[in-house]
């Protein structure tokens, strides 16, 4: 996957209003959580562009903040004092929409997640599960793609084109199973019809026998999706029609509630 730390002569880092050396240490934290949470110093300077000693400088001031630490290989990892920050951002984000999501696991049987777009990928931030002993289960703070979950698809369609084309092109397409669209042409072409009709579908495109509805959640503070997943079995045509407006619903009403506590 392409990294997405920007270098230092990136328009975003001309911003005046933007504090460059903060952009440079979260860039650093984004690349090891890329990179399953651990890299060397090399790799971050080769992922960054940013010159050895400022890396070395930054990966100790992130030591002393307990926000990374070195392992025996020398290799650096994501910190322990980074657990609460995303505690307490999922708490904020995905806690208040929990009684709503579990409504909708009792009208609709099947499990339900709330997803937020980071750094142009899919992170998942709640979940309501299935009472089925078959349910699909995904782990709040794991990421995605956003082309190959329906959750990501229909954030995109909420985006003009050229911005989905650039996420794309950010993290690139890879295959997650032979159903997934890798090519940014075909997933730009559906995207005005899922705006049209207001849901998007994984059909088994992250994952084999696994079918994933998604609405976009509106007037969140970033952009949100709610999706429910479960065995393609129980995720047929007539499941679709049932749970639309019972997720749509249920997606405004956590806009709402998120946008009162901004």
């Amino acid at each position: 996957m392409k990294e997405t730390v920007r270098n230092a002569d990136s328009p975003m880092e001309r911003d005046p209003q933007r504090v460059q050396v903060v952009e440079r240490a979260f860039g650093l934290l984004e690349t090891l959580m890329q990179r399953q949470g651990a890299a060397t110093a090399g790799e971050l300077k080769e992922a960054s562009g940013l010159a050895g000693p400022t890396v070395h400088r930054l990966l100790h001031t992130l030591m002393g903040l307990g926000m990374v630490h070195q392992l025996p290989d020398r290799r650096y990892a994501l910190g322990a004092n980074l657990v609460p920050l995303g505690e307490g951002a999922t708490r904020q984000l995905g806690g208040p929409a929990v009684p709503q999501m579990q409504s909708l696991v009792g009208e609709l049987g099947e499990s339900v997640n709330m997803a937020a777009m980071e750094s142009e990928m899919v992170v998942y931030i709640a979940q309501a599960p299935s009472p089925h002993s078959m349910r699909m289960f995904t782990e709040v703070g794991r990421r995605a793609y956003m082309h190959s979950t329906g959750v990501g698809k229909a954030m995109l369609a909420t985006m003009g084109r050229d911005r989905v084309r650039e996420v794309l092109s950010s993290t690139g397409m890879p295959s997650m199973t032979p159903k997934t669209l890798t090519r940014p042409d075909a997933l730009v072409e559906q995207l005005p019809v899922i705006a049209q009709q207001g849901y998007a579908l994984d059909d088994e495109e992250q994952e084999l026998g696994v079918r994933c509805l998604a609405v976009a959640i509106p007037h969140g503070p970033t952009r949100m999706g709610l999706s429910v997943s479960g065995p393609t079995a129980r995720m047929d045509d007539a499941f679709i029609r049932h749970a639309v407006p019972l997720m749509t619903r249920t997606a405004a009403e956590i806009g709402r509630k998120l946008s009162r506590r901004i």
